[in-house]
């Protein structure tokens, strides 16, 4: 998804930006090449771990994607995002859908998740594709999950990397180092979209794993693009679906290689709910 950065510092929720997008961002991401590549990736790893019949919490779940995909599967979902245009979007995609999928969309921010614990107990859960870089204190999301989450259960987070091969490459290219090495400040960037700026966090695997801990067991974790270019770069590779297909073959086979997997555009961990 193309987004500018800038060094305004006056920043909003990312719900409030989000909003403004909302209803062009399954065109911006979700339905281009490198989107559903990467997407296809993640869910190669759920899949196998989120049984049939199972439920499932699905943060900042954007358009709903993953969970409407889930909810095919035969998996009970409950989705929730900060942005109400987001869910608004979910809703109206869930509804079209050509049987009744077990999936139920809330606006709910991370900040909030305890609003969450009448669902509770899920089985498992998952936050993809960066929602998780907008938040600065990973930790309160941890003491929110605690409750929510069965003992056992898998918790699935995919945050857009720290290190991004592709990304530094294409700007260093060019000279343009502020952009290419955006991921590695330590108060992270401010983005921008739909004209409003709000602040993107990029903690390495290291902080995210002490973050979950100890009551989130760190089990494994992958590269979610690392021969799979960032979403921005769609432009140069809409016409060459052939090169995205084997670019994603590349990824699947090399992104859990230690050396291979630091450098992606997201980074995909996988966390085991401890005994209470």
């Amino acid at each position: 998804m193309p987004i500018d950065l800038t060094t305004t510092v006056d920043t909003v929720p990312s719900g409030a930006a989000f909003d403004r997008i909302a209803r062009q961002y399954d065109e911006i991401f979700t339905h281009s090449a490198i989107g559903r590549a990467q997407r296809e990736l993640v869910h190669r790893e759920l899949l196998p771990v989120f049984a049939r019949g199972s439920r499932i919490l699905d943060l900042n779940c954007g358009t709903g994607e993953d969970a409407i995909h889930l909810a095919s599967q035969g998996i009970e979902v409950v989705a929730c995002d900060a942005s109400p245009a987001m869910i608004d979007v979910c809703r109206r995609k869930h509804a079209t859908t050509d049987v009744a999928l077990p999936a139920k969309f809330l606006v709910c921010p991370n900040e909030r998740l305890d609003r969450l614990s009448s669902f509770a107990p899920f089985d498992g859960a998952l936050s993809n594709f960066g929602g998780l870089n907008c938040t600065s204190d990973l930790t309160a999301v941890r003491r929110m999950m605690e409750p929510l989450l069965s003992p056992g259960s898998a918790f699935f987070v995919c945050l857009a990397g720290r290190v991004c091969a592709w990304e530094i490459a294409w700007y260093a290219l060019s000279g343009r180092w502020e952009k290419a090495l955006r991921r590695v400040r330590p108060s992270g960037s401010v983005a921008t979209i739909g004209g409003l700026n709000f602040r993107v966090h990029y903690p390495s695997v290291r902080q995210i794993a002490a973050a979950f801990a100890p009551s989130f067991r760190f089990h494994a974790w992958r590269g979610i693009g690392v021969a799979l270019p960032p979403s921005w770069l769609e432009p140069f590779f809409y016409n060459r679906p052939r090169t995205v297909r084997c670019l994603q073959w590349l990824d699947r086979h090399i992104g859990a290689w230690p050396g291979f997997r630091g450098v992606a555009d997201h980074v995909l961990l996988h966390f085991v709910r401890e005994e209470q």
